[in-house]
């Protein structure tokens, strides 16, 4: 299944599996990206754990941990025997997805961190079997998605604070 003549790490992916796996993570951190909007004043005004990290760190970690789940889907989608299997993989991906890109309007646009926590802990429960999934089909996929795993463990311990130091936050216009 890999692509001899691409050379480079193309030869541990097919460059077809890597194509699609790359648009649907592109299509998922664009939707985030739109969704997002820290200068707004609601969120400037919501009370932040002296922990959270600064702006720019966002963007600078989401960027590798993205191309890490692209290469990670396709390495595990190769490596995946029977039609049946893979199916499964593929969806279990596309959920994961789904819900990666979910959380940002749920916090953002629907301003609800509440919400978002309550989504976030579905999203890490996605990883988690992602990442069991990828590991089972093949190890180095499922190393990759580590950096996925743990950010986003952040994330919700993050989403947390920030839901319980601002109760009337929730769903507020």
């Amino acid at each position: 299944m890999s692509d001899q003549a691409g050379g480079g790490y193309l030869t541990w992916v097919s460059r077809w599996t890597l194509v699609r796996t790359s648009v649907a993570t592109a299509v998922a951190a664009g939707a985030g990206a739109v969704a997002t909007s820290p200068d707004s004043s609601w969120y400037l005004s919501l009370d932040k754990p002296s922990w959270q990290p600064p702006r720019a760190a966002f963007p600078a970690v989401w960027t590798p941990i993205y191309l890490l789940i692209a290469f990670a889907g396709a390495r595990a989608l190769d490596g995946t025997a029977g039609d049946d299997h893979r199916r499964r993989l593929r969806r279990a991906f596309g959920i994961n997805l789904l819900l990666n890109a979910a959380w940002t309007p749920l916090f953002f646009r629907v301003r609800s961190p509440g919400l978002a926590f309550a989504e976030i802990i579905a999203l890490d429960a996605s990883n988690i079997d992602l990442l069991r999934r990828a590991w089972h089909a093949d190890r180095s996929a499922g190393v990759a998605l580590l950096p996925y795993l743990t950010w986003t463990g952040f994330a919700t311990a993050l989403n947390a604070a920030i839901a319980a130091r601002n109760p009337s936050a929730q769903a507020a216009g």
